[in-house]
């Protein structure tokens, strides 16, 4: 009787672990989908163009050339999509020097 006992016990237990378990991985893939729809903000071509061509307006046209050409590109639309937020930010730090 004693062992019947305590294996309904160990049971009861599983059973509750089990159901933490399963709120940490909804929590964990509940995260996991928040982290992923903040880190897409995609950066688009106009966008970039934007910021160079103010950039541009503002007298810094070699500078815009010396960055495009430092990502691997003769021209803007060469520019690969990936390195869109390091030449923004390469961008938009001219003149804050």
């Amino acid at each position: 009787m004693a062992k019947t006992k305590q294996l309904d016990q160990i049971i009861l237990d599983l059973d509750q672990h089990i159901n933490q378990l399963m709120v940490i991985k909804a929590d964990l893939a509940s995260l996991l989908t928040q982290t992923k729809e903040s880190s897409v903000q995609e950066i688009k071509l106009e966008d970039v163009r934007a910021v160079l061509a103010d950039k541009s307006r503002l007298g810094f046209t070699k500078e815009i050339k010396a960055i495009i050409t430092a990502c691997g590109a003769t021209k803007l639309s060469d520019v690969k999509p990936q390195d869109y937020p390091t030449l923004l930010k390469k961008a938009e730090g001219l003149g804050h020097e």
